[in-house]
Formats: structure tokens, C-alpha cells, sequence
């Protein structure tokens, strides 16, 4: 039973050394373009870990929120979050499709400070993918009464500032942009972790179009603890399902119209039919994973999961 570092210890110390960030964040470092070289890396693992079966459900939606970006319209992805690995997978998987390199060139996604702070490890992994990193709102309630509070107050407006003035640009310039609306990855027996916070509301209202994708399966599951190098990797079949094209403006006002006096109340709302419409992708994309395991089995393949060997 081993780490994912030693069963791939000779890619992983090659990520290391090609890392280029810096792991401290400020205003000036917010969008991060991949580092191609740790891409090619991260797929050399990424492709030992998907069984067959593995696909990307309804591609031709997520082309054609693609073709939208293209004429200049403004583009949103909410992902459900399960694993530091649900990008490098839907990017592995888009290539599948003739389109799928444009496409998912694409896509830049939201991401919060930890994964440039917490380590160069983790940090290797995430810079493989186009970003604009944002100060989570949930982290800096984490330290209210803590000497550093005032500190990281005034650091987190800086650096969200930045992100939005970068974001706003990105999405009227034929990118599309990648969002968890749950701030984090699911915790079995965690139901809070799958609640979508409330800034989604705003992330929704600044967009023309939006795409949904339900996920099933899991390659790196969360660790225990808090430390992401100690995620537990695994192979499996990982479907993602894209749901059609949805109108931004026509989706939250229906879902708030229960809610007319607005305010946070509303907020909850949009973030419910968020939850909601996650719930139906997953339901379907863990069907058609099921069927796709029951082909595997009768080819005597089974997912396999690894525990931590060490401790880095």
C-alpha cells in the first residue's frame, strides 16, 4: 500500500524541479499560465490512473459553451469537486474528441491560495493548469481573532481585487471559466462540504452562459487530514456529464422568484438549484459508470485504491 509520490517517484521529483511559481500569492502574481512541461507529467500519471470506460458524457455541450466563448460571449463551468485531479482528468479526457486540445485551452479556473501555499508539491501539480487564484472567504474567517487577522484581511481584498479585474478580462477573451461553487472537495460523511457558498450567486450573475458537470469516480481521494500531498491515489472509472447550455440570467431568476425581497436568502436559492441540478448530472454519470465497471469486472478489472506508505 503506497503514496502516489512512490509509486510515480521519478515523475514527481520531475515536477518538483520544474516548477516555476512562486508559492507565496499577491496581486501581481493572480493569473498563472500552465506550465506545459509538469502538463506531459501530470498525464504520464493521469493515464496509469483511468480504467477504460472513463469518458467525458455530453462533450458536445461543453464544445459548444466552447464555440459561445469563441464569438465573445461570457462563459462559466460549475464543477463539482471531489479530488485535485478532477481537472487533470476532464482535460485528459476532452482530448478524446478531435476539439478537445482547443477547448480545454481554453478553460481557467478559480482557485484558492492553498494550492500555491501549502507546498511545491501540490503546488507542481496545480501550475500544470491555466488559474486565477483567489483568496478563499472561508479561509480568512479561519483566522478572525488571530494576531495575523488584519493582515490577511487587507492581503485577501488585494488579491480577490486583482482576480476579479483578471477574470473580467479572460471571459471577453474567448476563455471560459472554471469554478468549484463548493470552495472545496467533498468529504464523505461531510454534507457541508457539498453546500455552494454564496458568493456563486455573484460568480452566475456575471456571466451570459454556464455549463454544469456532475462527476463519478474518483482517482485521488481526500486524505484524512488536511495535508493534500497525503491524498490517497487510485485507479477508477471517472465520467464526467456536461449538462446542455444553460441561459445565466434565466436559471438564477428562476430559482430566485421564491425569494423577491432578495439578500442572502436568494443567495441560498441559486446556490440550492446549484446542489440541485449537481445531484441530477451526478445521479447520471454514476449509472453510466456503474454499467461501465460491470463491463470491466467481467474482464476480471477492478479499481484499486493505495493508503499512504510515508509521510513526506
Amino acid at each position: 500500500m503506497i503514496h502516489i509520490d512512490t509509486i510515480f517517484q521519478q515523475v514527481t521529483d520531475q515536477l518538483i524541479k520544474n516548477s516555476k511559481e512562486e508559492q507565496s500569492i499577491d496581486r501581481q502574481h493572480v493569473f498563472q499560465p500552465a506550465n506545459m512541461a509538469n502538463r506531459e507529467l501530470v498525464e504520464q500519471i493521469i493515464e496509469k490512473l483511468l480504467l477504460p470506460g472513463s469518458h467525458v458524457a455530453g462533450y458536445e455541450n461543453l464544445y459548444e459553451l466552447y464555440q459561445r466563448s469563441q464569438r465573445g460571449e461570457s462563459c462559466l463551468i460549475l464543477m463539482e469537486h471531489y479530488s485535485n485531479f478532477d481537472i487533470p482528468n476532464l482535460f485528459f479526457l476532452a482530448r478524446e474528441h478531435p476539439t478537445g486540445l482547443p477547448v480545454t485551452d481554453a478553460i481557467v479556473a478559480m482557485a484558492g491560495t492553498k494550492l500555491n501555499e501549502e507546498s511545491r508539491f501540490v503546488l507542481a501539480f496545480t501550475e500544470a493548469y491555466t488559474r486565477i487564484v483567489i483568496y478563499p472567504g472561508r479561509l480568512l474567517s479561519s483566522m478572525e481573532g488571530t494576531p495575523e487577522y488584519e493582515t490577511e484581511r487587507a492581503r485577501s481584498r488585494e488579491i480577490n481585487r486583482s482576480a476579479l479585474r483578471e477574470m473580467v478580462r479572460l471571459k471577453h477573451s474567448g476563455r471560459m471559466i472554471l469554478l468549484f461553487p463548493q470552495g472545496t472537495r467533498y468529504r464523505p460523511g461531510k454534507e457541508e462540504t457539498k453546500r455552494v457558498l454564496l458568493e456563486v450567486d455573484s460568480y452566475i450573475k456575471g456571466f451570459d452562459h454556464m455549463v454544469f458537470i456532475g462527476i463519478a469516480g474518483n482517482t485521488l481521494e481526500v486524505s484524512p487530514g488536511t495535508n493534500m500531498e497525503h491524498d490517497d491515489p487510485a485507479t477508477d472509472v471517472v465520467v464526467y456529464n456536461v449538462s446542455e447550455v444553460t441561459d445565466s440570467a434565466v436559471f438564477r431568476n428562476a430559482a430566485r422568484t421564491a425569494v423577491p425581497e432578495g439578500g442572502e436568502q436568494a443567495k441560498r436559492a441559486v446556490g440550492a438549484a446549484v446542489e440541485q441540478r449537481f445531484a441530477e448530472l451526478h445521479a447520471e454519470a454514476k449509472e453510466i459508470r456503474r454499467v461501465q465497471l460491470e463491463k470491466l469486472a467481467e474482464k476480471g478489472v477492478a479499481p484499486q485504491r493505495f493508503s499512504l506508505g510515508h509521510d513526506r
